[in-house]
């Protein structure tokens, strides 16, 4: 039989797409393992980092800006919450935000804005990630976004500055840009003091933006500081309705009206027309935001006499009792002629106040050494800032010359080639109320009065308000100050504007003085400028003013009446010719 041979089957060799694919997976897992080890030992950092990128925030909280007090806490400034309302132009274009376009329409009608304008912000630039719609709207519209639910559209919180008060104290307030920094007044002065700064914590948060865990603080805040002024805003309102019916009534162009309390030369009222409404700024005009009280400078006519006199009774050139000779109502300096009103005779001190006599102060004036007039008014700050800390501030200008003549002399005694501010000259008026002590002014309420500096004699000092009295009664020039049962130390004065070459046809109208003369409380200043008309006078413009404001003033304060008795003791001043 033959042995049939056994068949042995052969092993098939690996097809070689198999080997790729093993090779593949093989290349492939070692790729992964060679990654991960990168990633883990050589730079674990990265996908740490790239997490915190997409999850790690910096939230800061609200910080509202300061309030802004008068000296009995009514406000003057308040911040109140708004929303900014601002788009991510990628989040509008990747959810097809634009799909339903009455939605756009409703946002562009509630934010008074075109449709197309509004559209075309967003659809610009598509990559962009922030483009503000809208600042500082109101809750109310706020809420109604918010409803509207367009992709891409959200909101933030921020603040808005509001002046209760408006017109009526807004250059001295200021105001704020819309990003809440001052930029006038008080609130640029102290916008770091008002500001404060906001806290800073680290969160993690969720793809749909809600915090999944706080971190830590990374910068801790500071709350935002209150500023209480020394203005009383009682008074405030009154003398700037006063001031504009003057302006008004004269068509001036302008007016300014200073207030001090005596004792510690704090600012109650500091008033200033034309006004604006610092709540509504759309047609806002730079000239109205000036604070003309302390930016402008005036020569300040005869309301400087009262100050030479006190330098003529310093220096003892004349007493109290002395006459003086103005025969015949002119004299003739250097070629040139300084004239009265009429001829006035021979006459007692206060009667050169009293009736405003250029030749009477005159020759006082060429009485005194010129260093010592000059640095009379330099004493009572003339040519210095006041201390008050107000942007804008101006000294006033007194010349600094080495040779005078007589006629300069002269006509430094009533009040030309010198300029002062309303504040510089309600403060001079200030130092005399308090018995010559020179303070310096405040617009901040103070806890106590600064001791201040003497400049003036205690004697000097009351011998003049005394011949002050008599300007607002009958007779003197300014007897539309007169307040019935208080007393009114005051002088009037009335300059005439410089122009190129001289002097031109438009006036300044001033009225200053204290009350009550026989335990001075305030000292307030009047400048109208460039009234219009056949009055111009001093006494005429802006001593109604001073009367009005003045009494309602001393009313407010409770300061006691003086008895008739009294104002006929002091209205008696020794040397006073009746």
């Amino acid at each position: 039989m033959k042995k049939q041979a056994k068949r042995i089957s052969k092993p098939q060799p690996i097809h070689w797409r198999l080997k790729a694919v093993v090779v593949a997976v093989c290349l492939m897992f070692v790729s992964l393992v060679g990654r991960a080890a990168y990633i883990q030992v050589l730079q674990p950092e990265m996908l740490r980092h790239e997490s915190d990128m997409r999850t790690l925030r910096t939230t800061s909280s609200e910080v509202q800006r300061g309030l802004i007090t008068d000296r009995n806490g009514e406000m003057l400034a308040v911040s109140v919450p708004v929303k900014a309302v601002y788009a991510d132009p990628k989040v509008v274009h990747d959810e097809n935000g634009f799909a339903d376009m009455r939605r756009w329409q409703a946002l562009a009608e509630v934010l008074h804005q075109p449709e197309s304008e509004l559209v075309n912000r967003v659809k610009s630039n598509p990559n962009k990630r922030f483009t503000y719609i809208q600042r500082q709207v109101t809750p109310a519209v706020a809420d109604y976004i918010k409803q509207l639910k367009l992709p891409g559209i959200y909101l933030k919180s921020e603040s808005r500055r509001y002046y209760p008060t408006g017109e009526i104290t807004a250059q001295l307030v200021g105001i704020t840009n819309i990003d809440d920094v001052g930029i006038e007044g008080l609130e640029n002065t102290y916008d770091n003091w008002l500001t404060g700064t906001p806290s800073k914590e680290q969160v993690r948060q969720s793809r749909d933006g809600q915090v999944v865990e706080r971190l830590g603080i990374i910068q801790q805040g500071e709350r935002s500081n209150d500023l209480m002024l020394s203005i009383d805003q009682r008074i405030q309102q009154l003398a700037y309705r006063e001031l504009k019916r003057a302006t008004e009534m004269y068509q001036a162009t302008s007016g300014s009206l200073v207030m001090i309390d005596v004792h510690t030369g704090e600012i109650l009222a500091m008033a200033n027309t034309p006004s604006y409404n610092p709540n509504a700024r759309d047609d806002l005009e730079s000239y109205r935001m000036r604070n003309r009280a302390v930016t402008d400078a005036y020569e300040p006519g005869s309301t400087v006499k009262p100050f030479v006199m006190a330098a003529a009774l310093e220096a003892g050139i004349v007493k109290p009792g002395d006459l003086v000779d103005t025969s015949p109502g002119w004299m003739r300096i250097g070629g040139r002629q300084v004239r009265d009103g009429q001829n006035l005779g021979d006459i007692p001190l206060a009667t050169i106040l009293i009736k405003s006599s250029n030749v009477g102060i005159s020759k006082l004036a060429l009485g005194l050494p010129i260093q010592q007039l000059l640095g009379t008014y330099q004493s009572l700050g003339l040519g210095n800032y006041t201390g008050v800390n107000l942007t804008g501030e101006s000294t006033g200008l007194i010349p600094d010359r080495h040779r005078w003549s007589d006629f300069e002399r002269a006509t430094l005694a009533f009040g030309y080639g010198l300029t002062v501010t309303p504040l510089q000259l309600a403060r001079m008026y200030a130092t005399l109320g308090s018995g010559g002590i020179l303070r310096p002014a405040s617009v901040l309420k103070l806890k106590q009065a600064p001791d201040g500096v003497r400049v003036l004699s205690e004697t000097s000092a009351k011998e003049v308000l005394k011949m002050l009295v008599g300007v607002t009664e009958t007779g003197g020039t300014g007897t539309k100050a007169h307040i019935d049962g208080y007393p009114v130390a005051g002088k009037s004065g009335t300059s005439r504007k410089a122009v190129a070459g001289g002097y031109g046809d438009d006036y300044v109208a001033l009225f200053a003085g204290v009350a009550p003369a026989n335990n001075p409380r305030l000292a307030m200043v009047v400048v109208v400028n460039e009234p219009k008309g056949d009055h111009y006078y001093g006494g005429d413009v802006s001593g109604p003013v001073f009367g009005k404001v003045m009494s309602g003033a001393l009313q407010m304060l409770n300061v006691e009446p003086v008895s008739a008795k009294a104002q006929v003791q002091l209205a008696g001043t020794p040397g006073r010719k009746e």
